[in-house]
């Protein structure tokens, strides 16, 4: 089967909400001004919204697979209240410091790669747009167009050496972009 639909790829922490070290309890979830409109956006544009996320307090022991669920539930319902609505959630609860190296944590490509294949996804007609440098060399390693936004860390987790094809303040900026340079 061809693949045709497009996707923007969203980092959650510093991205959707706002950062805090090791986000582990539901009633700390705020979200970042304007990222529910910008979703609303990017899905009216005809893209697949995907959160892709590292979750490393689960392999930590700080967070439960059931705690991560409740925080997935109220970002949804916080999201659908602004009227917004996520195509899927996709996270890593893995930590190559507490249990070993795994496929699916960013810079990692098996949490992009299982989206594609459901969704069907042209990555090259894709955009990921992250906080970090490990998100934009996901997008890299994906085949993904990177955009930064200067919420959360704003690129300056210095952890990889590369550069996003545009930065942006935040999220709402960003989808306004891809939003304007997606019409045929």
């Amino acid at each position: 089967m061809a693949r045709h639909n497009k996707a923007v790829f969203l980092d959650r922490d510093g991205v959707i909400v706002h950062e805090v070290d090791y986000l582990v309890k539901a009633s700390s979830l705020k979200l970042l001004r304007g990222s529910a409109r910008a979703i609303s956006a990017l899905r009216g544009a005809g893209y697949k919204v995907i959160v892709i996320s590292n979750q490393s307090a689960i392999a930590r022991g700080m967070l439960s697979l059931k705690g991560l669920s409740a925080i997935t539930s109220k970002l949804k319902v916080m999201l659908k209240a602004q009227g917004a609505i996520l195509d899927a959630v996709y996270y890593c609860p893995h930590h190559p410091d507490f249990g070993g190296k795994c496929a699916c944590r960013k810079p990692g490509q098996a949490m992009v790669r299982r989206a594609a294949k459901k969704f069907q996804l042209d990555l090259k007609a894709s955009f990921f747009v992250g906080d970090t440098t490990t998100d934009l060399l996901t997008a890299k390693r994906a085949g993904i167009k990177g955009l930064l936004v200067r919420t959360g860390y704003g690129g300056k987790d210095g952890s990889y050496r590369i550069k996003p094809a545009k930065t942006f303040a935040d999220l709402a900026n960003a989808a306004r972009w891809i939003v304007e340079n997606s019409r045929p």
